[in-house]
Parts: structure tokens; C-alpha cells; sequence
């Protein structure tokens, strides 16, 4: 059995936000979502420390459990806020930090590994700029101690090697080392990186396990997150390349965590794929399209400049033009809205026709109602249906109509004023 301790109670005072750093989202999910996936992937029980007046971020971690950190003391000091929890417990707990992302769960593993051959084991990284990072004082394959930047001396700021933050032991003596920690540095506070110094005082063995900096860096400003997002989306893309997809310009499409593109499917530059799109095989999405929580069938086209909000089902086939907006929409297999229109809370059939400039009128102040337009009708630019109505089967609507009134199926509905032409009404004009 596997534990592990996620430290989530940071303020995150350089983020200048009301919300819990951890909550802050990469890919469209809070960041500390990220991070459970890699966990719960390779641990068995999950314990996550969080500040006070945090019932966001507890919502946000269920099912796992939570433990409130009242002051804060350090890392030391938090992990320890986790023993009540896990008391009892006999296997491996590592402690990880909720504000490093971007562990995948290949590190953790490598990790877990490396702890079977010694007593602890941690995750190191060599970073590009080591500045405020502890340095990991070694002897051989043996880890002495940890020395924090604020109190590390010139040659010791010199090491490359330096602390990623997770550590992973036996529960028995994690928690004892935790218990004795001591405050007197210059921060005043419990530093959990002091374990390695009371592990190598007892003869036990302790490892690091080296990993990329891009997995490891923390995230402490708004501009790290940045950076951090920029990591998550080539992360993605890669992947939805792998998997068989077309990117034609990878750096302009941005990606939620969730997004499946299918097989041959096209993706043209500057896309944005919101939480919960499905992309199935063969289908085009054409440049500057906007999806969210939506489904795309097999050979759709959609776009460009089209905007797809949740509950849109676009059929196998069907096709969505520029400056189209569909929400709560199901557009049947083969239908075509390819022109500046609004289709809200509608079922459009299978091979239907919306013409230019169509809009239902879904809203009337205070609900919402529904729209349906049969197999192959024909709806003619400038429609305006007032829901609900419903138009039936190859029906068509003239162009420029009002529709307040079912349309039968075949029929043709014309609800406009009648064009009046005044003769020599411009002759008229300039004599006057």
C-alpha cells in the first residue's frame, strides 16, 4: 500500500488572488486536478493539506481526504498536519506539493522504485536557473542533507542538483523524522527537506531520483503559470498528434486536459478547444472555431470562425460555416448551417437547411424553449423562429420570415409584409 501527502495550503501571495494557487487551472482544470491524476494513479490513498476558509479546494480534491493546516509553519509542519489521517497506516507515503503540476506518473514511479532500494528516496532536478532552489549535498550515490537557498554558503548555492520537494519513505519513519523537526533557521519554520539529515544521521540509505525541470518547477506567479500552461499544451498536442490527428499550426491551437480529436481529424490554426469536446474521426475544425462541452461526429466540418456551446451534437457529415453559433443544439447527419446564424435549444434533422442569418428565438424573458426542424426542410435566410415551433419534414420557410407557428411537413410558410413597389418614386423625390 501506497500513500500520499499532497501539501495544497499556500496562500499564493504572488499570485494577488482570492482563490487558492492550487486552484488556479491549466488546460481548463484547477492545477492541484492535474497532479491527483499522476497520484491516483500510482497511490492507493490520497491526503491533502489545505489552509483555513479553503471549502473550494476540499470540493475540489473529493473524494480524498482533507486536513486543515491552521498556522503556517512550513513544509515540515504541514506534512505533519497529515499523521492523525494516516495513522495506523504501514506502507510507502510520499509528500508531494500541490502547486507542481506537471509530475507525470512515470516520475512517481521511477520514484516509488528507487524507495524499494533505500529508506528514502526524492525527486531532484537540475534547473536552468537554480536561484532559490535547495541544493542536495551528496557523497557518492548517498544524499547527505539539503541545504535551502536562503541559508546555503556561496560553494553550496555551486551545486546544479537541486530539491524538487518530494519525498517518499516508510510511514514508520517519515512520521518520526517529521516529529522531530526543528525551527531554528533563518526562516523560523520546519523545513521537510531536513528529513534527509535526520535519515543519513541514522546510517539509512537516501537516493535522489533526477527528473526534468519542465516536470518539477513550481508554480508561484501568474507568469510561471504561463509557463506551466505552455508545458500542459505541448503535452497535449503531442499527443493528439500521436494519436492521428492533424495540427496544421500545433502552437495556435489550445487544448483542454480532456479534448479527444479522432483519427484524421483536421484542426486549422488559432483553435479553441474548451472542457468536454469530443472530436470523432475524419472531421474538420477550420481556423479561429471556439468548442466547448460538445460532440462532433465523423466528417463534420466546422467553421471557420464558428462558436460550438455546451450540449451541441453535430452529426456525421453536417457542416457549421463562419460565424455560426449552436448551443444545446443537436444538427442532424448531413444538415448545413454555414452562414451567420444563431441555433439555440434546437433539433435540426438530418439534412435540413439553414439558411443565412436564421435565429431561433429560445429565450422570451424569463425560459428557455425548444426549436425542431424536420428532416430536409429548407429554411430561408433571414428566419427568425420564435420558440417553441416546430417546422415539419422539406418544409421551407420563406426567406425574411417570422415563423410564431408550426410549419406541416411540404408546407411552405411566408410570414413577412407584402412588397409594395411605388413607381417613379425617385423621379418624384428630386422634383420635390
Amino acid at each position: 500500500m501506497r500513500a500520499a501527502i499532497i501539501l495544497a495550503a499556500g496562500q499564493g501571495t504572488r499570485m494577488k488572488s482570492h482563490h487558492p494557487k492550487v486552484m488556479h487551472a491549466l488546460a481548463g482544470r484547477p492545477m492541484i486536478r492535474h497532479l491527483l491524476a499522476a497520484v491516483e494513479a500510482v497511490f492507493d490513498r490520497v491526503v491533502v493539506v489545505v489552509g483555513p476558509g479553503m471549502a473550494a479546494l476540499e470540493r475540489a480534491v473529493a473524494p480524498h481526504a482533507t486536513v486543515v493546516q491552521a498556522e503556517r509553519l512550513g513544509t515540515g509542519h504541514a506534512a505533519r498536519q497529515a499523521a492523525p489521517a494516516l495513522e495506523g497506516f504501514e506502507g510507502d507515503v510520499a509528500v508531494l506539493y500541490g502547486d507542481c503540476p506537471l509530475i507525470t506518473e512515470g516520475t512517481l514511479r521511477r520514484l516509488v522504485d528507487a524507495r524499494a532500494g533505500a529508506d528514502l528516496a526524492l525527486l531532484a532536478m537540475r534547473p536552468a536557473d537554480p536561484a532559490g532552489y535547495g541544493r542536495l549535498v551528496t557523497e557518492g550515490a548517498q544524499l547527505r542533507r539539503i541545504v535551502e537557498h536562503a541559508d546555503a554558503t556561496e560553494e553550496e548555492r555551486a551545486i546544479g542538483l537541486c530539491n524538487a520537494g518530494v519525498v517518499c519513505a516508510e510511514a514508520r519513519h517519515l512520521f518520526r523524522w517529521l516529529g522531530a523537526l526543528r525551527s531554528d533557521n533563518r526562516q523560523g519554520e520546519f523545513y521537510l527537506t531536513d528529513v534527509v539529515a535526520s535519515a543519513d544521521g541514522e546510517g539509512l540509505r537516501v537516493r535522489a531520483v533526477e527528473a526534468p525541470e519542465a516536470e518539477l518547477r513550481g508554480i508561484n506567479s501568474r507568469a510561471e503559470l504561463a509557463v506551466a500552461e505552455a508545458e500542459v499544451q505541448a503535452r497535449l498536442r503531442r499527443a493528439a498528434m500521436d494519436g492521428g490527428a492533424t495540427l496544421v499550426m500545433p502552437a495556435s491551437v489550445h487544448l483542454a486536459w480532456d479534448t479527444r480529436l479522432g483519427r484524421d481529424v483536421v484542426v486549422e490554426p488559432h483553435v479553441v478547444f474548451a472542457p468536454g469536446v469530443v472530436v470523432e474521426d475524419g472531421a474538420a475544425i477550420r481556423a479561429f472555431s471556439h468548442l466547448e462541452s460538445c460532440v462532433v461526429r465523423r466528417d463534420a466540418v466546422i467553421g471557420p470562425f464558428a462558436r460550438l456551446r455546451p450540449g451541441t451534437e453535430v452529426g456525421e457529415g453536417a457542416h457549421v460555416g463562419n460565424f455560426v453559433e449552436l448551443k444545446a443544439t443537436k444538427l442532424g447527419a448531413g444538415a448545413k448551417a454555414n452562414h451567420l446564424s444563431y441555433i439555440g435549444d434546437a433539433t435540426v434533422g438530418e439534412g435540413a437547411n439553414i439558411g443565412a442569418g436564421t435565429i431561433t428565438c429560445n429565450y422570451d424573458g424569463v425560459h428557455k424553449h425548444r426549436t425542431e426542424i424536420g428532416e430536409g426542410a429548407f429554411i430561408g435566410s433571414d428566419t427568425a423562429l420564435v420558440a417553441p415551433v416546430r417546422v415539419g419534414a422539406r418544409a421551407v420557410t420563406a426567406a425574411g420570415s417570422v415563423i410564431t407557428e408550426d410549419v406541416p411537413a411540404e408546407a411552405l410558410a411566408i410570414a413577412r409584409g407584402r412588397q409594395v413597389n411605388k413607381p417613379n418614386r425617385p423621379a418624384k423625390k428630386k422634383e420635390a
